[in-house]
């Protein structure tokens, strides 16, 4: 009965921030890490932000379907390993995947009920300040950034949620509110309380 969540948006958004908050905040909500073939960052590590893998590797993993989603980004490939996120979904835990548009799409197809939230900047000018200060990209990636962005955003009526992420810890409620709701559904509330509603129901003849 664990739920499978998907958050995109455009890169500089802060879905990353927005993510490893969730994860902290709320109980039994695993991040999924993916995997990718591009060159780990300074401060990142492997099996912590991506599970860094050769081009040679990803294709293999792809060609034996062992991807949920993988898509081809600014050069470089990212996927979800399909294992990896069914093992959490197994052991009662919701799971989160940060992913692009691209990747949403192929999640939805394979998991109908997976809940789709979409993240977007307060403005365009406030997307670019946050790609300049992560300090992470050289001038010409950072407006390649920015043109994806663009494209990004487009896509954002295919979601089931729309969040704007002005003021950082109200978007964590409202996204945390999200992940709540879908946690106190009729069919995984009557899972969790069958005992109870039966024992309600067999005092009927006594009342």
């Amino acid at each position: 009965m664990a739920k499978l969540f998907i958050i995109v948006g455009p890169s500089g958004c802060g879905k990353t921030s927005l993510v490893k908050n969730l994860v902290k905040k709320i109980d039994k909500l695993n991040v999924s890490i993916s995997c990718t073939t591009r060159v780990p960052r300074a401060n990142e590590k492997d099996g912590v932000n991506y599970f860094f893998i050769t081009k040679d590797e990803f294709i293999k993993i792809k060609n034996q379907n062992e991807f949920i989603e993988y898509a081809k980004v600014f050069g470089n490939y990212y996927g979800s390993n399909r294992k990896h996120v069914e093992d959490m979904l197994v052991k009662g835990n919701d799971v989160i995947l940060e992913i692009d548009w691209q990747g949403a799409r192929q999640i939805k197809q394979r998991f109908a009920k997976a809940i789709s939230i979409f993240i977007l900047p307060p403005s365009i000018e406030a997307l670019k300040q946050r790609l300049d200060a992560r300090n992470q990209d050289n001038k010409d990636i950072i407006n390649k950034r920015m043109q994806a962005s663009v494209s990004e955003i487009k896509h954002f009526n295919e979601f089931d949620y729309l969040v704007v992420n002005d003021n950082f810890e109200d978007a964590i409620e409202k996204i945390s509110s999200i992940i709540y709701s879908k946690r106190l559904t009729l069919d995984i509330q009557t899972k969790k309380y069958k005992n109870l509603i039966k024992k309600l129901l067999s005092t009927q003849n006594s009342i």
